[in-house]
């Protein structure tokens, strides 16, 4: 299969390159740039990406560009100054950071990577090194007022530098530049789709499944209802499914998954498993003690119930691209800042062997897959939740009381998005309850009862995520509505923080 390949030197855009090019069809896969991957016939170009570090610095990220050179290739920002410096150019200190907006002064609109580009066109820069003299035997094809090499082309050759962005949506023309290099350039068959996938995949699952039999775990989610119904597609019934309710799901989440379920042809059983859970979390207010002692316990169950069916093999798992891209990052893990809730655990302690049918998709290329596999739209369409469900929404300890409260007031919350139109405006949202108390008044009575916090955000994958712009009408209408229904809550406030500098969940 064709494939564009994308070196990371730790730039935090480098998974927007890979969005972008996907978006043209074309498949992609990002490499660590000490991790390079054995050059093949279908890797049609190269991509080398932007990164934090400098080219001039000891210890820099390098990579020996020979590997590379009968490809085309496309060096964004510090991609492009690794080529510069490497061909005998010069990389320099910028007088001034040259960061944000920027308007192209000139541009070679003969030269294939410029074709449709306009003059005058917004750029996004984001480098504090510049390209001051380029290398002998490469012409400069576009500046800007600031920076006269924005973009040079080695003579006789598909090799490129820029030094903007082109795969953030503040450059304007960006898509059109990528389309220029990774169509026209490399010559990359725009073949690769979501019916693609689906037959390629099922193939590929009935291929190394044969007869054997297969256990996941489901959640409700997207990620592990489109993993499930591919491996289904391969082999039937000897797939089994277990949803387990670790009693912090959502108000009526248990049973209405596995209704939503009924009519899929999935062998699901679901495992009611409330107070297992609730006693492994008690006195539990750390956030990191929460998620392992979840995550144990998720094992523990999940284990158990799985030695009901007999001859199992394998273990299904939803994994996405990132997740991949994540454990392979150019230095190893980056710092955690939480840990993950999964089934890491499983495969050892069970001797299973793992499949992973979506670990090549982003998250809206699996809701893609799912509407070709024809999944219902409600559950294709449900904002993510965490693993460790309402656990991790209960600042402080966990009490069924607590998830008691918590699940009422996420309940008004959510329906009143849907009631409102606005539930698909939103990426993601829910409530947390916050380990204060606040002085309230109803009718005549002092109250001192809990804070509520409703966290609504809007983004395409989560990486990054901004506040959601709800309408001031509906918040105090939901907010009225909490008070006066949910006994316990006497105060609700709205959480207008972006991602980053916070997360998406409070803890």
């Amino acid at each position: 299969m064709q494939q564009i390949l994308i070196l990371d030197f730790g730039s935090q855009y480098t998974q927007l390159i890979a969005r972008r090019v996907r978006e043209l069809n074309v498949y992609c896969e990002i490499h660590p740039f000490n991790k390079v991957p054995t050059i093949t016939s279908d890797i049609k170009g190269i991509i080398l990406s932007g990164s934090p570090c400098s080219v001039r610095d000891n210890g820099a990220p390098m990579v020996d560009l020979q590997l590379f050179k009968s490809l085309p290739l496309l060096g964004v920002c510090y991609g492009a100054q690794l080529m510069a410096q490497a061909g005998g150019g010069q990389v320099m200190p910028s007088h001034h950071r040259e960061y944000g907006r920027a308007l192209l002064s000139s541009v070679d609109h003969q030269n294939d990577l410029f074709k449709e580009i306009s003059l005058d066109t917004q750029v996004w820069m984001s480098h504090a090194d510049t390209i001051s003299a380029a290398p002998q035997g490469f012409d400069v094809i576009a500046s800007t007022p600031s920076v006269a090499i924005a973009a040079f082309k080695k003579r006789g050759a598909d090799v490129y530098g820029i030094q903007f962005h082109p795969e953030v949506t503040h450059t304007l023309q960006g898509k059109t530049l990528l389309r220029n290099f990774v169509v026209h350039i490399c010559k990359c068959a725009q073949d690769w789709t979501s019916e693609q996938f689906v037959e390629s995949t099922v193939e590929s699952l009935k291929a190394t499944l044969g007869n054997d039999r297969v256990v996941m775990a489901l959640s409700g989610g997207v990620d592990s209802t489109v993993a499930a119904t591919l491996i289904h597609r391969a082999i039937g019934k000897n797939l089994s499914c277990i949803f387990v309710d670790n009693g912090l799901l959502r108000k009526n989440e248990f049973e209405e998954v596995l209704d939503s379920y009924k009519h899929m042809g999935l062998n699901i059983k679901g495992v009611d498993s409330r107070d297992k859970f609730y006693d492994a979390l008690k006195g539990l207010t750390d956030p990191e003690a929460k998620r392992k002692a979840i995550g144990k316990t998720f094992i523990d169950v999940f284990d158990e119930e799985s030695h009901g069916i007999t001859d199992v093999k394998w273990l299904g798992q939803g994994t996405i691209y990132p997740d991949v891209i994540e454990s392979v990052s150019v230095n190893g893990p980056s710092q955690t800042i939480k840990s993950h809730h999964n089934v890491g655990g499983l495969p050892a302690k069970m001797k299973l062997k793992v499949i992973e049918p979506l670990k090549t998709l982003f998250k809206d290329e699996v809701r893609v897959v799912g509407q070709t596999l024809g999944i219902d739209p409600k559950i294709l369409g449900r904002h993510p939740f965490p693993g460790p469900g309402l656990g991790i929404r209960i600042l402080g300890d966990i009490t069924a009381d607590k998830v008691r409260i918590l699940q009422e007031v996420d309940a008004i919350f959510i329906s009143g998005l849907r009631k409102h139109g606005l539930y698909d405006q939103v990426w993601q949202a829910g409530a947390m309850l916050l380990p204060i108390q606040s002085v309230g008044v109803m009718g005549d009575e002092r109250t001192y009862e809990r804070v509520v916090s409703l966290r609504a955000v809007t983004s395409t994958d989560g990486m990054t995520a901004d506040w959601a712009h709800l309408p001031y009408e509906f918040l105090a209408n939901v907010s009225s509505d909490i008070i006066n229904k949910v006994k316990g809550v006497n105060r609700v406030v709205y959480d207008i923080s972006s991602k980053p500098p916070a997360t998406i969940e409070w803890e």
